[in-house]
């Protein structure tokens, strides 16, 4: 019986060291399938202040004071495309202030939750930077507004959820969406340079082929002869006929999400 006892103990700790090993590995594999396909962590959403803080770059003002319209006036100058002569005129969307690789342009997209198995929960987002579109203002009031989205060209945080995206959004079908206001948006007052103004926009929200209303709540800021707006609201992405994107390491992504945007505009 003695004779036994080593060998049992022996036994019983290479069990051990064998489950030991075997949760290691799948912790190890469990890290690998998280760092190589999902580890960039996503970007914080737009605000009105680092959108003006792109606004007030050199560059920025120079472009500024080259638009067609404008006064001619040096950056900095508020002439002729700023406040000095009112917001009243026809605004369109400018891609050509800053850069999407640091989302300083004009961009829009979705922020979704999702979770990912033996990892948990992270967060996903989906933007482009070809944006376009027009505003019409009179005096303190936006009048009409168009925004169009190409979905087609559509990044995530980790290209390798960019398939999966396309698939969801079906844009070899609907390759567009587009927001159009439906009601006068009244800012209160002109706006004046720098200040930031706060409304809510209500309009049509058209996506894979799907209208539906929605109000969105927008800050907005006049700066160096351009116009910056931020926004963003809740969505359920099932309203649309939607099917939110699956993958093998993916256990579920949430109906549930939010659209969000950063657009610049210059006076037409």
């Amino acid at each position: 019986m003695s004779a036994d006892r080593p060998r049992t103990r022996t036994s019983g700790r290479l069990a051990l060291i064998a489950g030991v090993g075997a949760l290691l590995a799948v912790a190890v594999a469990a890290f690998a399938v998280w760092f190589v396909f999902f580890s960039s962590s996503a970007p914080g959403g737009a605000t009105i202040h680092r959108a003006a803080g792109v606004l007030e770059s050199p560059s920025a003002a120079a472009s500024a004071s080259a638009t067609p319209g404008s006064s001619g006036a040096g950056p900095g100058s508020s002439s002729g495309s700023g406040t000095a002569n009112g917001v009243s005129g026809t605004w369109t969307v400018d891609t050509s202030v800053g850069s999407f690789a640091d989302y300083t342009s004009a961009w829009a997209g979705f922020r979704v939750n999702e979770v990912l198995q033996q990892i948990g929960d992270a967060e996903a987002i989906g933007r482009t930077p070809d944006v376009s579109g027009q505003l019409v203002i009179d005096g303190s009031t936006l009048q009409t507004g168009t925004i169009s989205v190409d979905l087609t060209t559509i990044h995530s945080n980790q290209s390798r959820r960019d398939p999966a995206i396309q698939r969801s959004l079906q844009t070899g079908s609907f390759p567009m969406a587009t927001f159009e206001l439906t009601k006068p948006v009244d800012f209160g007052a002109v706006p004046a340079e720098g200040q930031t103004v706060t409304v809510d926009a209500t309009g049509n929200l058209t996506i894979h082929g799907t209208t539906r209303e929605l109000t969105i709540p927008l800050q907005a800021q006049v700066v160096n002869g351009h116009i910056a707006v931020v926004g963003s609201a809740p969505l359920t992405f099932t309203d649309f006929g939607i099917t939110m994107p699956t993958a093998p390491v993916v256990v579920s992504v949430e109906d549930d999400g939010t659209i969000e945007f950063q657009l610049f505009f210059t006076r037409s």
